[in-house]
């Protein structure tokens, strides 16, 4: 059985071990018979098991230093027939673990509180980290809103977005820390300098191309992963936790927000209950700053493998967010079905699911469209996304904008223009007829 006092102890002993002192066997010894106020045979086993683990003060790993000692101490303590009590509360002092990227140094979750321009109490309620956004009904109270939109290939998509004090904590975690962290080179999607665009153009001219979307790509994304991004980056536990407690989320319950048609397919519906599942535990909120930027770096290790898989095949991979494209000669229609379900246990292994239903194969003789990008032979807009684009600036001239922008863009002006510009890369000539229809519409 389990010494109740096995977790309790473990952290005072890690604390007391990183507490100011010398990181030597009578050093530690010391300190550790002050936590306990005791000197019990089993310290100078655990020290020198310590020793052995960690050769330097492992200031930026406190909770693994603490569960590498509660799994040392568990065995011992229960053969020590004295009571155990703590003693004098030794206060580890914490530091920045090796930085690989330039990120600001932050060792505590006072030092981070302060970066944030923030107050102890604030810093902890905007990362909320019993959850109660899940359970306050209030809307003022709440760090977020909720909605429930239509995928444009069916199904539904819950947007979580932040209101302005937590967007703006999110923006300058963004900018300051993770826009630093690289994501794997195959990852195309929220990154500069990367676009649909560059997404397709390694499909070019493939003799078959394959696509493969992942389900509920945010909301797969727990914190825990989230955190060991930012352990990743050089952060201490305690303040790598607290980074990923203000970029997650818990939804609260989304009951009755989402109509369905009473003839939905059943695969819809049961897409929608797992999704409500997900929102309902910790994750990244697809509407949140940080959220693109935190799922390319917490697939970076699928990337890795999915990369190898392709070199090993001979084919070629990319992804845009949740879009994972492989190309390859004629060879590959036949491994199609292999490879799928190759790609989807590293998928499954990563933390991610694929969804079957979206998977298509697509041979040279059809159109092959990569994030709305036909490869055939050279890249092109899909014609009919720039039909209805085409549509929609003659109705704009010929009626006014206002009428055509059913889905109330803040600048919709400046998003007609993206589309254009979008059609144009692709499509020069294209792109400039559309230009001289934009050029006829009336703003005023």
């Amino acid at each position: 059985m389990k010494d109740p006092l096995a977790a309790p102890v473990a952290g005072a002993l890690a604390s007391a071990f990183l507490a100011r002192g010398p990181w030597t066997r009578r050093g530690l010894v010391a300190r550790g018979e002050a936590a306990v106020r005791q000197k019990p045979t089993w310290m100078k086993v655990v020290v020198e098991s310590v020793l052995g683990r960690f050769p330097r003060p492992p200031r930026h790993q406190f909770h693994a230093l603490a569960r590498f000692i509660e799994s040392l101490a568990v065995l011992s303590l229960r053969k020590n027939a004295a009571p155990l009590s703590l003693g004098r509360t030794l206060v580890a002092e914490l530091a920045m673990g090796p930085r690989p990227w330039d990120v600001p140094s932050i060792a505590t979750t006072g030092e981070l509180a302060d970066w944030l321009e923030l107050s102890p109490s604030e810093s902890e309620w905007f990362a909320d980290a019993r959850g109660l956004e899940r359970l306050d009904r209030n809307e003022p109270l709440r760090h977020y809103r909720y909605r429930w939109v239509p995928k444009r290939r069916g199904g539904f998509r819950l947007l979580e977005a932040p209101k302005s004090r937590t967007k703006a904590i999110q923006r300058r975690v963004l900018s300051e820390i993770l826009d630093r962290v690289p994501p794997h080179a195959a990852a195309h999607g929220f990154r500069r300098g990367h676009s649909t665009r560059t997404h397709a153009s390694h499909h070019i001219g493939k003799a078959v191309v394959i696509r493969i979307d992942l389900q509920d790509f945010f909301l797969s994304v727990s914190a825990a992963r989230v955190s060991a991004v930012f352990r990743a980056a050089g952060y201490p536990d305690s303040v790598a936790w607290a980074l990923a407690l203000l970029c997650t989320n818990v939804a609260p319950s989304a009951r009755g927000s989402v109509v369905l048609d009473r003839h939905a397919p059943l695969a819809e519906v049961a897409a929608l209950r797992r999704a409500e599942m997900l929102a309902r535990t910790r994750h990244l909120p697809q509407g949140a700053p940080t959220s693109p930027a935190l799922a390319n770096l917490c697939a970076y290790g699928m990337d890795v493998r999915l990369s190898a898989l392709s070199s090993e095949l001979e084919l070629t991979y990319t992804r845009y967010a949740d879009d994972l494209v492989f190309s390859g000669d004629r060879e590959l229609a036949r491994r199609a079905p292999r490879l799928e379900a190759l790609v989807a246990a590293i998928v499954r292994d990563e933390g991610f699911v694929v969804n079957h239903r979206k998977t298509r194969v697509m041979r040279a003789g059809v159109r092959q469209l990569v994030t709305g990008v036909v490869v055939n032979a050279r890249m092109n807009p899909a014609r009919d996304a720039y039909d209805r684009l085409k549509a929609t600036l003659h109705n704009c001239a010929t009626r006014g904008p206002r009428p055509e922008d059913v889905q109330g863009h803040p600048d919709f002006r400046a998003h007609l223009a993206g589309r254009i510009a979008h059609v144009a890369s692709l499509n020069p000539t294209r792109g400039q007829r559309l230009a001289r229809m934009f050029e006829r519409i009336a703003w005023a």
